[in-house]
């Protein structure tokens, strides 16, 4: 209770510093922030300056232009007055036009320069002020941004502050519960030192007990057990265990489930892999309407043979179940059957690695289609790894088999020990084989429907389809139950593994397994006769009586005589019935022949009535076609006689030899075809034997790695044995002196004990005298 208290605790201060972390990190951004959104107060006040200064400056610009305007207006008038001085003044002298000229140009010189000079002051103010409102638009929106930003930090500020509060307040909470849960924890623990107290004077008075009776069963051991064969591990082999009726009745129960499991098993797979076969003479191609590929002919041979690696799984599970009884003793060594169903299933494994290239390369082909959409090819690839991982899980599946099987046939194998993560392996691969299979169905089931909408999908492939489905779903729904049977078993699995000594890390030899399984027998046998009744037997008195009549008496060999003749009369007529018995049989067997015969004819005759009929019709429709060539060529004969006096003989040869080099080239045609039919043929069976030996070649090189990685693996835990030997044998060694130490210390004690009792028999014949 404190571990569990102190764990919270631990997790609680882990979260709270974590907190804290979190704090000061949002600490820093909101501060930085500040700093950000101070920086452009500041940029935002420079702005206002530099625009108040322009608008002085705007200001002052415009007085000018003011002043300059009254200036012009002055400078008009004054030039209105001067012109008309100067029409007065004209009748007086000619040099005043000239200098009015003058001064009018230089007026407008000057008047020019002051509307560019003010046009550009104008353009430089708008150009000023638009600036400015940009300026003024984007500082104003980057504020707005900083104050949402800023808002939006000080409200996460303010949630985090008042999450940090709500936390303390339950950490201080559970701190002054711990206290609490520390001071009972104490008084707990003041109890549990007063009952180890308590409980080490009981300790030391069984310790004494035992020995008192250690030394009794020692005594006794040496007295009356003159060999003990539990010590070694080869004659305990031999050993007959004590009979577990109900583990017996368990595995064959358990047996019988499995064997159930594995017909459903093994019906989903022949379905499967039949309905397969059906759709790939179907689709792309029907084999009824066109010539499928040599690849989709080639896989549909090799499924066409499924039966003969599917059945024996079956077969090996029915011989497990029945070599299982109430009367044998059911463990790793002695299910010899186990091995066969092993081998059965690397059958199938290696059907599975011979047909996976074609029908990945057929669903290759399939994606291939004209009419095949990219859903569709999409379906197409994820049933192509589908079907990758289905044989990867039975290669998985069929490796921890032959690793169970193993005990059966050798005990040089793994160690006991192992086989507990082997089940465990085994478990998790059902399982996976589960999963896969039901992706299967998933992933076909919607690449059925994708199918169904294709134009050129017919009713056979849709009932093929749907038959496939259902196969899937079978075959998933036999999975699952038995990877659910199997981990619900799987203590007991890894609980009654051998029937060897618990603490023993080998499997016992098959060898003496099954000479254990003999004794057992023999011991059965033993035990049987020891119970049948002992016969009623003769007294002695009356046997001898018996006796001396048999051999003196007349009477008696009468008796034998007459025994003698009647069992030989018995003999003779039994002679006779096997005589005749043998006549029956010969009979019999005359009659079978003729009867076979018969048979035989009347399927022959019925053959040969069928053919005479097919001759006979033969024979007419070739004398009606005789009868037409004949009218035809007396027709012939009868118009050339009337028209020409040429032969007829000539005409008919060549007709004749006409017909038959025709019909010598439609057989050499279709003879040529036939060749080159069987020339495609062998072609493609030659390529997919190079196929197949390019994927053979590649096996034989993966197979050569793992006998290497095999090989090291052996090496390896053949090292460990010989170091678990050794330190067995340390520990045997320790033991031994161990003991020897145990038997010192007690003569040791006992001594003591002796010198006690003598010290107390002086002492009291001490107080005796005294």
């Amino acid at each position: 209770m404190a571990a569990e208290l102190q764990g919270k605790y631990q997790k609680l201060a882990q979260e709270y510093s974590k907190l804290r972390a979190q704090n000061q990190v949002l600490k820093k951004a909101v501060l930085d922030e500040q700093a950000n959104s101070v920086a452009i107060k500041e940029q935002l006040k420079m702005k206002e300056q530099s625009m108040r200064k322009q608008e002085q400056e705007m200001e002052s610009l415009t007085f000018r232009n003011q002043q300059l305007a009254k200036r012009v207006e002055l400078l008009q008038e004054e030039l209105t007055a001067t012109e008309a001085k100067g029409k007065k003044s004209k009748k007086v002298g000619e040099p005043t036009p000239q200098l009015s000229l003058e001064q009018k140009s230089v007026f407008d010189e000057d008047l020019r320069k002051k509307i560019e000079e003010n046009e550009r002051l104008h353009m430089q103010f708008f150009e000023v002020d638009e600036k400015h409102k940009q300026i003024e638009e984007a500082l104003q929106t980057k504020l707005e941004a900083l104050e949402r930003e800023a808002a939006q930090h000080q409200a996460v500020l303010s949630g985090l502050t008042q999450k940090y509060m709500e936390n303390i307040e339950k950490l201080q909470n559970e701190k002054a519960k711990l206290e609490v849960k520390s001071q009972t924890l104490e008084r707990e623990a003041k109890d549990c030192r007063h009952r180890t107290e308590e409980c080490q004077q009981q300790l030391k008075t069984l310790h004494v007990d035992l020995n008192s009776r250690l030394n009794e069963s020692l005594t006794i051991i040496h007295e009356k057990v003159p060999f003990n064969d539990t010590k070694c591990s080869r004659l305990n082999a031999l050993n007959v265990p004590l009979h577990n009726r109900r583990h017996q009745l368990k595995v064959r129960d358990i047996a019988g489930q499995a064997l159930s499991f594995i017909q459903d098993f093994v019906k989903a797979l022949l379905n499967f892999h039949t309905y397969t076969e059906q759709r790939v003479q179907i689709f792309p191609i029907d084999s009824a309407i066109d010539v499928i590929s040599p690849l989709n002919k080639k896989f549909s041979q090799y499924l066409h043979e499924n039966a003969s690696h599917v059945r024996p799984l079956e077969e090996g599970m029915l011989h497990l179940f029945e070599s299982i009884t109430e009367d044998t003793v059911s463990v790793l060594e002695t299910t010899a059957k186990l091995k066969s169903f092993s081998e059965y299933l690397t059958s199938y494994m290696r059907f599975l690695q011979k047909i996976l290239p074609y029908q990945l390369k057929s669903l290759e082909e399939e994606c291939e289609f004209s009419l095949c959409t990219s859903t569709l090819r999409a379906r197409n690839l994820e049933l192509h790894s589908d079907m990758k991982k289905l044989t990867a899980v039975f290669e998985k599946l069929q490796t921890y088999v032959s690793l169970l099987a193993l005990p059966s046939t050798t005990s040089e194998g793994l160690l006991r020990s192992n086989y507990s993560s082997i089940y465990t392996q085994i478990s998790a691969a059902l399982h996976g084989l589960h999963d896969i299979t039901k992706e299967l169905s998933k992933h076909y089931n919607q690449k059925a429907a994708l199918e169904q909408e294709l134009p050129t999908a017919t009713e056979k492939l849709r009932t093929t389809n749907d038959c496939i489905l259902s196969s899937v779903v079978a075959l998933s729904n036999a999975v699952g139950k038995i990877a659910t049977f199997f981990s619900n078993n799987l203590d007991y699995f890894t609980a009654s593994l051998s029937y060897g000594p618990k603490g023993g890390s080998e499997f016992m030899n098959p060898v003496s397994a099954e000479c254990m399984l003999q004794n057992k027998k023999k011991a059965v046998a033993f035990m049987k006769t020891l119970k049948k009744p002992c016969p009623d037997s003769v007294p002695y008195k009356e046997a001898l009586a018996n006796r001396r009549v048999l051999l003196s008496s007349t009477e008696s060999r009468e008796g034998l005589a007459q025994q003698v003749q009647q069992s030989l009369e018995k003999i003779a007529k039994l002679e006779q019935e096997k005589e005749h018995w043998m006549l029956e049989a010969q009979l019999s067997k005359v009659k079978l022949e003729k009867e076979n015969q018969r048979r035989s004819d009347t399927t022959k005759s019925t053959s040969t009535g069928q053919l005479a009929e097919l001759l006979q019709e033969n024979a007419v429709s070739v004398n009606e076609s005789r009868h037409g060539q004949e009218d035809i060529t007396d027709k012939y004969s009868r118009d050339s006689m009337n028209s020409t006096s040429l032969p007829t003989d000539a005409d008919s040869r060549e007709d004749l030899i006409k017909n038959h080099y025709m019909s010598r080239i439609v057989e050499i045609t279709t003879q040529l075809q036939l060749a080159d039919s069987k020339s495609v043929h062998f072609h493609a069976e030659c390529r997919a034997l190079a196929k197949r030996l390019t994927i053979a070649d590649k096996a034989k090189e993966s197979l050569a790695e793992e006998i290497k990685s095999a090989n090291q693996s052996i090496s390896r835990l053949q090292d460990e044995l010989t170091t678990t030997k050794r330190s067995y044998e340390d520990q045997l060694s320790m033991m031994s002196d161990h003991l020897c130490s145990m038997n010192e210390t007690l003569s040791k004690q006992r001594d003591e004990i002796d010198a006690l009792k003598m010290g107390i028999k002086g002492n009291s014949k001490k107080n005796k005298s005294r």
